[in-house]
Parts: C-alpha cells; structure tokens; sequence
C-alpha cells in the first residue's frame, strides 16, 4: 500500500491526488488567491449535524485497508469536525497510518477557521495547524516534524471565504446538487488556494454496510494545483436533503480506494 492512502480519501478527496510520498509543488504566487471563488454560503434551510458519528470502512483494491471515523459537533456559530484514520489487518502491516484531524468553521458561510492535522504514515510524522486570519487577510501554518524536531512557519494572504480539505467533502453537502450542474468551492491546505468544482455527473443506487441509498454522484476536478492529472475521485451524496456522504471513491495509477458508511450514530 502507497503512502498517505487513507489520508488521501479522508481528508483530501477534493485535491488529494498528489503523488503518494511525494511533497506538493509550490503555488504561483500571482495565482495564490487572487483567482479563488468566494465559497457560496450554504443552502436556505440546511443545517449541519449538531452532534453526528460516520463511521466507513475502506478498502484498497479487494483488500480491506482501514477504517475511518468523523465527527461533528455544534459549538456556538462554529462547527467542528474531528476525524480519525488507521491502517488495518496486512495493510497495517505493509504501511501503517494512523492520522488525526480536526477542522473549525462557521456554520452560517462556511469559512474555515482552522484546520489541524496531526500524521503518523509510517515513518513520518508531522503534526500542523493552519489557521485563517479572515481579519488580516492571510492564512498561518506552523508545522513540527516529530521524528526530528523541525519547524515550519509561513504567512500567506488569502482573499475571501475559504474551506480546508477535510471540511470541503462535507460543506459540498450544503449546496443544491442537480445532475448536470456545477458548483465551485475554494479549498486551501498547506498555503495553496485551488478553485475546485464539484460536477454534479448522475444518480446511482449504492449498496453499503447499513444498507442501500438513493444518490448523486459528484466528481470533484481543478485545473490547476494537486488534483489535476492525477487521477479520478467521486463521491455519492444521498439525493434527499441531508446529501449525507455515502461512499467515496479515489481511482489512482497504483489502485482504487473505496471507502463506504458502515456506521451513522446520532447523539
């Protein structure tokens, strides 16, 4: 199993095709922020969960791979998501990863206020926060390595509403999905801002763990930054109004990735 597989899926369906192992190229500088969408506001009468587990196992190829777990819960204004992703069984024994991450936003536009990540993918470990100073008009990322004590520390400007890669799979769910249409969101992770649409492609019956679903099938693509040319993600909403993540899918050179709900608790 490629580095960082399950993170992939988790946390970066929306621009983690960047190949396993290797590090982000840098951003354009005059392409940084000045060409993001301003990231539309959810929909009139949508809500987030208040307090919601969704729990999904994945599989590589045939084999299994992994389990991964989200959260959320209502904090004020604010919605907080935390997610949990680990190698299992062989894969576990090929590779293991065992990731952590935690995002902050504002429940009524959207906008990312923190996203933090703390990674453990075999050898490496990095643990990092990235914040978004909507005040000052520039985002904030201090990161550590753990293996060896390194340090990071960089401030880029950024230009309107943001969300952050975590965030992005599940704000989609706020927006009208309507087969044939599209929608665009600004997602930013490790200094870079990449206009990602999100294209509303058809609808497909999908059979999971805790039964079958009606739903919508979302492919989200750029055309510039990590996703571009790296491969194929989906991801299948429920056509109802929750347009709850079902299933999610990466088809990459090395394999695919699938991970599918195997659990949906609500307290």
């Amino acid at each position: 199993m490629k580095k960082r597989t399950t993170t992939f899926l988790l946390c970066a369906l929306i621009s983690a095709l960047a190949a396993p192992g290797q590090q982000q190229p840098p951003a354009p500088p005059a392409a940084k922020s000045q060409a993001a969408p301003t990231l539309p506001p959810p929909q009139p009468g949508f809500t987030f969960p208040q307090r919601q587990t969704l729990t999904y196992t994945v599989d590589w190829r045939v084999f299994p791979a992994g389990t991964a777990v989200l959260h959320f819960e209502a904090a004020g204004d604010r919605e907080k998501i935390s997610a949990n992703a680990d190698t299992i069984g062989a894969i576990n024994l090929l590779f293991h990863v065992s990731d952590k991450f935690q995002s902050s936003f504002d429940r009524a536009k959207g906008c990312t206020y923190e996203f933090d990540k703390q990674t453990v993918e075999g050898r490496r470990q990095i643990s990092s926060t990235l914040r978004l100073d909507y005040a000052q008009s520039k985002s904030i990322l201090d990161e550590k390595n753990l293996v060896n004590g390194q340090t990071k520390h960089v401030e880029e400007p950024i230009s309107g509403c943001l969300t952050d890669l975590l965030t992005g799979i599940y704000y989609a769910a706020s927006q009208p999905m309507t087969v044939g249409k599209s929608f665009v969101i600004p997602v930013v992770d490790a200094m870079h801002t990449v206009p990602v649409t999100m294209k509303v492609e058809g609808k497909e019956e999908v059979k999971t763990p805790v039964g079958s679903f009606h739903t919508v099938r979302v492919q989200p693509t750029a055309d510039a930054g990590v996703v571009k040319n790296r491969g194929n993600i989906w991801i299948w909403y429920t056509d109802d109004e929750r347009h709850l993540p079902v299933q999610m899918r990466a088809r990459l050179f090395w394999g695919t990735i699938t991970f599918r709900l195997s659990a949906n608790e609500a307290k």
